[in-house]
């Protein structure tokens, strides 16, 4: 009886070691470093990581690599709204004009974007 619930065990432990493998192996947009270059943004809010989320968010927007071969949800409206507070308004609009080109299931989300810019 040890031997059949070690084997479960086992097998149960490899299953999901195979379904978690093959969720990684979907990469449906390519991030690059946001997530660590946003963090670091958010703490320090200086200068360098500012210019760092920027040259994140162009890497992002030119150089798709994902499944999907588009710009992840958000990005475009995220990046648009850091060139509008930064004073690029023009820019930032045109990237919110993306986004909802893309997805247009963000146009609340946009809106209220562009709400607090103004």
């Amino acid at each position: 009886m040890k031997i059949t619930a070690k084997a479960l065990t086992v097998a149960c432990a490899a299953s999901f070691l195979g379904l978690f493998a093959s969720c990684n192996s979907t990469k449906l947009y390519s991030w690059y470093d946001y997530q660590e270059d946003y963090y670091h943004y958010v703490k320090n809010n200086d200068k360098d990581s500012l210019d760092t989320l920027i040259k994140t968010y162009e890497k992002i927007i030119a150089k798709q690599k994902g499944e999907r071969g588009v710009v992840p949800p958000g990005i475009y409206a995220d990046y648009g709204y850091l060139l509008i507070t930064a004073g690029k308004a023009e820019e930032g609009k045109a990237m919110l004009k993306k986004e909802l080109e893309l997805y247009p299931e963000s146009e609340v989300f946009v809106k209220s974007i562009l709400k607090r810019a103004k």
